[in-house]
């Protein structure tokens, strides 16, 4: 069976000529090879140098299918997806005529005229991935827009998270991030974890203020100086335009801040073993956002926000800390709080996951496509 995958993702040409894409998605497509025979990939091609986080394709069965970089925040970028919008469609139309199903991924600038492409001129089997958070109260108009069309045709939707009166066209499905063996490891590296001296922090994502990193750095700001001698180091993984503005802000904290920039994935995976609690209080929109899976794997303790789906799998006070109201301040409550374990609380913690990581698998992804989608 062949699959056509629609995405905004970003791809970049390595000088030997790869092509190589932002890690996790081209990690989730490598695992979909188990399920299908080749996939195509319509994705957006930088001109750019490709960040360390770009992973190649492991195989030649899945064949990258280039656009032009569209999407953006200002109007002229928002004008330009509309501009281009015969061209988008016409190469999706092209590479439908190769395949047996397709999977559009949104929300996404060009998904504002695929879905009623897809819904209206084509008789594919496919389905939609929404990996936003489907229950936010006031989301752009795009994503808004993109939503109730979903809900409003027939095919298939996979989202983050399970909720009330969700349509029984919409199928709640977890981000795969994690192999087997990556499960085997982290159940290894928690039962060896301790929390007898310092404690290691740490922060995968954009460095942006909407992902929360300004609050991180203030929270432990307002630590008080014996709180702060129990840190051993903050660690920063991930790069943004405000990169400089967040390295000189830690720097006035009193607590020792590590910025990494973006880093391949074993070795972001290096920081999680090292590290005994994943902080994010992000106000972003997010469905479940994969590192938090990953770094509980490695027996991170997370202090996320209460925002889309991340309380549908974590528990306050039982496998990690949720941050209804998402301030500096409430995050340097919970921070406190969590300094104020020992080590018997800590290990429950982070051992109160087992089953819940094993949805996160790429084994149980392939599964449920081919059990609940595609039949």
């Amino acid at each position: 069976m062949k699959l056509a995958i629609i995405s905004h993702t970003e791809h970049y040409k390595t000088t030997t000529g790869e092509i190589v894409g932002w890690g996790p998605t081209i990690s989730e497509i490598n695992h979909l090879l188990d399920v299908f025979d080749v996939i195509y990939h319509v994705a957006m091609l930088h001109q750019e140098n490709p960040p360390p986080s770009a992973l190649p394709y492991s195989s030649d069965r899945v064949k990258f299918v280039a656009l032009k970089p569209l999407g953006g925040r200002t109007l002229f970028s928002k004008f330009q997806t509309i501009v281009q919008a015969p061209s988008v469609i016409s190469t999706v139309a092209k590479t439908l005529k190769e395949v047996d199903c397709f999977q559009l991924r949104t929300p996404t600038g060009i998904g504002v005229y695929l879905i009623p492409y897809l819904t209206w001129f084509s008789k594919k089997k496919g389905w939609y991935k929404y990996a936003g958070n489907w229950n936010q109260k006031n989301p752009p108009l795009g994503y808004k827009l993109q939503r109730w069309m979903l809900l409003n045709q027939s095919r298939k939707v996979t989202l983050n998270g399970s909720w009330d009166r969700q349509a029984e066209h919409c199928y709640t499905f977890e981000n795969p991030c994690l192999t087997d063996k990556e499960i085997v490891e982290g159940k290894n590296v928690r039962t060896q974890k301790n929390i007898k001296e310092s404690l290691q922090f740490c922060y995968v994502g954009r460095l942006e203020k909407p992902k929360g990193v300004e609050r991180i750095i203030n929270a432990f700001k307002l630590l008080s100086d014996k709180e702060k001698e129990r840190i051993g180091c903050v660690h920063m993984v991930g790069d943004g335009s405000e990169y400089n503005y967040f390295k000189n802000l830690a720097k006035t904290t009193g607590v020792v801040f590590k910025f990494h920039g973006f880093l391949p994935r074993h070795e972001v995976f290096t920081i999680y073993k090292q590290s005994h609690v994943f902080v994010m209080p992000t106000t972003a929109s997010e469905g479940f956002p994969k590192v938090i899976a990953e770094a509980m794997n490695y027996g991170c303790l997370p202090i996320v926000s209460n925002i889309s789906s991340i309380g549908h799998y974590l528990k306050h006070d039982q496998n990690g800390f949720l941050l209804n109201t998402i301030s500096a301040k409430t995050l340097l409550s919970e921070i406190r709080k969590l300094l104020q374990l020992n080590e018997v609380e800590y290990h429950a913690m982070i051992n109160d996951q087992d089953e819940m990581l094993k949805k996160f698998t790429f084994s149980h992804y392939s599964k449920r496509i081919f059990r609940d989608i595609l039949k």
